[in-house]
């Protein structure tokens, strides 16, 4: 992931399967490493740190993430807008948009920036409750982190011209030390006595430092950049507030969707319920970045072909990205379901296993449900129809609540489970439904990539695991029965044309991992 690369002047991005399925694999990686690096940091900086003051810490970083919102979805829309000029070959138009987004989010994140301060005290000592003790350092911390939201704000517009060019072999090159700083600075500081306030300022250095690496590669790829333009014209002015706003509101009801089953099973059974349903909870909620990170690619893909006017390509795109989302995934869906039993009991014990199996099980079904909504989300906010996917949230929601409420009244934690699944059941047809008629795909363009046939020989994969599992030498059969779904996968569930591109991609990872192992030796 080299940053010297040629800049691309004046040139529509790469939408080549290759080049997609390459960007899916760069964004998991941007999303995996600084998790793992998390993973090991943050054990030896509680204990530095000390559990009460890395409990402030994390809250200070909530707050903020509410505070990012001041965005307005407006970093969305500069991706989208980008994507389209791009994909219409009207480079000139960058300079405008650009501008006028990175104007308006610096407007905002000064004002956010100003309220987050002003706010300071009241967070601090009414909300938070922040002991005595640690009031003082934790406010100081707050202004600090206060001071980075303007800078934090406009990063995701002037990234998001290389994301809409699809150059994410750059952004994962900034993104994953970037990103690893958020666990490794507190790492440095607090074993040099620097406290909340010393770790906060090295984090906001970060941030500003970070927005001129990414300011000097979006230039130095687009030197269309550097003309002085004005600002987007008064009707593509009210296009992008509203594509940023469905997108706005889009984050604040998403946000209450994910968090309401937690609270309404605390209030409902208390906090031993919410610990049994946290942690497979967690577990099916971390696996979300393997979608997601299709989705940080197709979203500029699809607004590219939207602004080049290849709606054909567009429907292709989606129905490949369906199937091989469930081919992908399915297989470790239905490991969970099948074998929730022995993970629990292997991971966190034999009372987790008893409590949370029928838990995981479902979440599970949840995921795979989920990972597939993100292909249609992407499609429609790509076509510029970012309000269908929040109308359908909003829709959800009135759902959701009183089924969640019963739920868990009636069945516990294994009730919040399913209604949470229930939801995201109802969004995937939401989103599929509109994907087909907003984009006027027939029924049958989904059958002929043979996704429904796919599903089933999931659902027959999962009852063998379920048979393996009881049988002697268990797990012989079980990686029996998931090599026979990969050979049948291979065979029956992909095209010679796809087989080709995957054989292809293969030989081109592996002459490359022995190029570069040559050129070390």
């Amino acid at each position: 992931m080299s940053l010297h690369s040629e800049p691309a002047r004046d040139a529509k991005p790469d939408l080549g399967s290759r080049r997609l399925v390459k960007n899916t694999g760069l964004n998991l990686l941007g999303i995996v490493v600084p998790a793992m690096i998390g993973l090991v940091t943050v054990p030896v900086v509680i204990r530095w740190l000390g559990t009460d003051r890395f409990g402030i810490f994390s809250i200070i970083l909530t707050v903020f993430g509410y505070f990012a919102l001041f965005d307005l979805g407006l970093g969305r829309a500069s991706i989208k807008f980008s994507a389209e000029a791009m994909g219409r070959g009207a480079m000139e138009d960058l300079p405008r948009i650009i501008r006028t987004t990175v104007g308006l989010q610096t407007v905002f994140g000064l004002a956010g920036m100003v309220l987050m301060i002003v706010l300071t005290p009241l967070l601090a000592e009414r909300i938070l409750k922040i002991p005595a003790a640690n009031l003082a350092e934790a406010k100081g911390a707050l202004m600090i982190m206060a001071l980075s939201l303007p800078f934090a704000i406009v990063t995701p517009s002037i990234r998001g011209v290389l994301e809409a060019g699809q150059r994410f072999e750059l952004v994962n090159a900034v993104k994953i030390p970037t990103n690893a700083l958020i666990y490794v600075l507190p790492l440095i500081g607090a074993p040099l006595g620097m406290g909340l306030r010393g770790i906060v300022l090295l984090l906001t250095a970060s941030r500003v430092v970070t927005l001129f690496i990414w300011i000097g590669l979006a230039f130095r790829v687009y030197p269309v950049l550097a003309r002085k333009e004005g600002f987007l014209p008064r009707h593509r002015l009210r296009k992008l507030f509203s594509f940023g706003g469905w997108n706005a509101l889009s984050s604040f009801v998403w946000f209450f969707l994910v968090s309401a089953d937690r609270f309404v099973l605390g209030t409902l059974r208390g906090m031993t319920a919410v610990g049994y349903y946290a942690a497979p909870a967690e577990a099916t909620g971390r696996m979300n970045m393997l979608p997601g990170s299709l989705a940080l690619t197709l979203f500029p893909a699809f607004s590219a072909l939207e602004g080049g006017g290849d709606a054909e390509r567009s429907k292709r795109l989606f129905t490949r990205s369906l199937k091989f989302t469930l081919i992908l995934l399915g297989p470790p869906a239905a490991g969970l379901i099948a074998l929730a039993g022995f993970i629990l009991r292997i991971w966190l014990g034999p009372e987790f296993a008893l409590q949370s199996r029928l838990v995981l099980q479902i979440l599970s079904l949840g995921f795979l449900i989920s990972a597939l909504a993100y292909v249609p989300y992407s499609y429609l906010q790509g076509l510029g129809r970012a309000d269908l996917p929040t109308k359908f949230q909003l829709i959800e929601t009135a759902v959701f609540i009183p089924l969640l409420w019963f739920g868990v009244l009636r069945f516990g934690i294994n009730g919040a489970a399913a209604a949470c699944t229930i939801r995201v059941l109802l969004d995937l047809g939401l989103l599929i439904e509109a994907s087909l008629r907003v984009g006027k795909i027939p029924l049958r363009a989904l059958a002929e990539t043979g996704i429904f046939r796919i599903g089933l020989i999931l659902a027959v994969f999962t009852a063998a695991l379920f048979g393996a599992k009881r049988l002697p030498a268990a797990p012989l059969w079980i990686v029996l029965a998931s090599a026979l779904y990969v050979l049948w996968a291979w065979r029956r569930a992909l095209t010679p044309e796809e087989r080709d591109g995957w054989t292809g991609l293969a030989r081109r990872f592996f002459r490359g991992k022995a190029a570069g192992e040559a050129a070390g030796s």
